[in-house]
């Protein structure tokens, strides 16, 4: 029974890591100091991920499952790059 349990714990920490990571992205982009091109592409990974229509359609084997896995994280990495540090240490700070 405990590895079950712990597989589930796993699970709801890494939803919530997820959740957290969302907000903060969220907050980047309302964020004035952030730059237009990183916006554009931030928001383009987030709108990807919520948008039910594909650039390669799901049902076709392993390129399906690879476009998710490949242009999500990469649009994230282009922005991040892009944004100054102090706007990521922000929006990472606890909101009051």
């Amino acid at each position: 029974m405990r590895p079950i349990s712990t597989m589930i714990d796993r699970l709801r920490a890494f939803t919530r890591t997820v959740k957290n990571e969302i907000d903060v992205y969220r907050r980047v982009l309302r964020d004035p100091r952030t730059p237009w091109l990183a916006r554009l592409l931030l928001g383009a990974a987030l709108g990807y991920l919520v948008l039910p229509f594909d650039l390669i359609p799901d049902f076709i084997p392993v390129l399906g499952q690879l476009d998710d896995l490949l242009i999500v994280p990469s649009l994230i990495w282009l922005a991040a790059r892009m944004i100054p540090q102090a706007i990521w240490d922000d929006a990472r700070q606890p909101a009051l």
